[in-house]
């Protein structure tokens, strides 16, 4: 049995001209290269992109750094205001931008709608935080003497957004730069072009001064490299792959330039004999398939114990089974297209490949024969490590299912990965749920919850899944420098 496929809905009319963002202009397509932005449910062509030209690349540097000391210079409460704006801007735009993101990235209509309002969420919250950069003063060790030590903006930041939040990504990066006083270059995803210009439109309208923010486009290397290698960038910040993040980080190095790194995951979910079966089944179903499984924070390796197993692993295959896949704008459709051609290959052939090690495919397991990037929501149980899909994350709509027994057992399985973005566990023991928050290695823990990103809460990971942290106190501190005065 596979999932329910509904027929297309989409529509390119309503798509927006692309163009560069650039010391507060508008550039088009006139003398640059182009690539063309897909949608990924029809394989329709929605729009001509415009390359930057290293002229281009050069003019948003200039910029970054001619206006950041007139913004850094605004008092934290005019920053403020322009940042609440965009947000309100964003969200009495909201259908339109929604749509605009579900055409190009494939996600359900309904998902985009709630990344829009955490975007204008994220805007706020940034609002309120960069009054809140306080310094401190220490006592004292001689008399009329002052210690203080106070936070100042870093200085231009580059970022580097992904496809599969294309408004959530951007508005993270822009938001913590813009309230620190920092100036922004952005690139965002090529794919998800629209989007990130979107964000970028609101803030303009709300009064963003010329040259605080840039929004670019080309061939991501040719960007990162030039950018990066500035001497006018203080600050990276990156979310994508591991390899990827790692190459920018020695790029980064060079010139002693800090850096924000969100890069991959493999996010373990232990379900242990104690819950409610069928209300776990749903929450994880949902988690897993959202978005299509391109999400960073994805459940994927669900181990389930051994006395619920069976039953845990029919009712998954029988919900993703059900699923139904379709064109975002649709809303009868639960789960959307991946997000470009790329991605087929890539999904097929980690399936096909656990298979051959001994892995048992309960629902799904390929294309769907039709037009659009569309893949069947898929369930693997009993899969061994040696499959690569057990040690490579396979961002995709795919579920792996391995019973568990012992405890310590099944945490060295969770932790046995190089990764450690996220994790989860669904058990009602309290004890229990004090270990697992201990001892599972990831930057953020859902304990009977999917629910690990809001704007207040910091977002990052461990090990090779990254440094620093996005939202939070934290992801506007990482856009600021400590310096220390000691006055007599």
């Amino acid at each position: 049995m596979s999932a329910h496929v509904k027929p297309v809905a989409g529509s390119s009319s309503d798509y927006p001209e692309l163009a560069l963002f650039i010391d507060g202009e508008w550039l088009g397509r006139e003398g640059r290269k182009t690539q063309a932005v897909v949608n990924p449910a029809t394989e329709e062509v929605l729009g001509q992109l415009p390359h930057a030209t290293p002229a281009d690349l050069e003019r948003a540097l200039g910029a970054a750094q001619r206006s950041w000391g007139a913004w850094r210079g605004l008092l934290p409460v005019q920053r403020a205001k322009i940042l609440r704006k965009a947000a309100d801007l964003m969200r009495a735009r909201g259908e339109e931008i929604a749509r605009i993101a579900t055409l190009e990235m494939g996600k359900t209509l309904n998902e985009t709608r709630v990344e829009l309002e955490a975007s204008a969420e994220i805007f706020d919250w940034y609002a309120d935080e960069g009054r809140r950069a306080y310094g401190r003063v220490l006592p004292q060790r001689l008399a009329g003497q002052r210690m203080t030590i106070v936070k100042e903006p870093v200085g231009p930041v580059a970022a580097f957004a992904p496809w599969n939040f294309p408004l959530g990504n951007p508005a993270r990066k822009i938001g913590a730069a813009l309230a620190a006083g920092c100036t922004c270059i952005l690139k965002p995803a090529e794919e998800a072009a629209g989007s990130a210009l979107a964000v970028a439109r609101a803030l303009h309208d709300a009064g963003l001064p010329k040259g605080v923010l840039a929004i670019v486009f080309g061939v991501p290397h040719e960007i990162s490299t030039h950018l990066i290698g500035s001497p006018i960038i203080r600050k990276v910040s990156f979310t994508g792959s591991i390899p990827v993040g790692k190459q920018l980080t020695k790029l980064a190095a060079d010139g002693m330039k800090r850096t924000t790194m969100e890069l991959g995951g493999h996010a373990p979910v232990l379900v242990f004999e104690d819950v409610d079966v069928e209300k776990v089944l749903d929450a994880c179903v949902g988690a897993k398939y959202r978005n299509a499984g391109q999400v960073c924070v994805s459940p994927t390796r669900f181990y389930v114990y051994e006395s619920i197993y069976a039953h845990f692993a029919e009712g998954f295959a029988a919900r993703a089974n059900a699923l139904t896949v379709g064109d975002g704008l649709d809303t009868a459709t639960r789960m959307g297209p991946l997000a470009h051609a790329r991605r087929l290959p890539a999904v097929q052939g980690i399936i096909d490949e656990a298979l051959t090690h001994g892995a048992r495919l309960l629902a799904g397991g390929k294309r769907i024969a039709r037009k659009g990037f569309f893949f069947e929501p898929t369930v693997l149980a009993d899969v061994p490590n040696s499959a690569r899909i057990m040690n490579d994350e396979p961002f995709g709509p795919i579920a792996i299912l391995n019973p568990f027994r012992d405890f310590d057992a099944v945490m060295a399985e969770a932790n046995r990965l190089p990764y450690g973005l996220a994790a989860f566990g669904f058990t009602n023991n309290a004890q229990r749920v004090n270990l697992l928050g201990e001892r599972l290695e990831a930057g953020m823990i859902g304990l009977n919850s999917f629910q690990i990103s809001v704007p207040e809460a910091p977002f990052g990971g461990v090990k090779e899944s990254g440094h620093g942290s996005e939202e939070g106190i934290e992801g506007l501190d990482a856009c600021l420098i400590t310096k220390f005065i000691s006055q007599s």
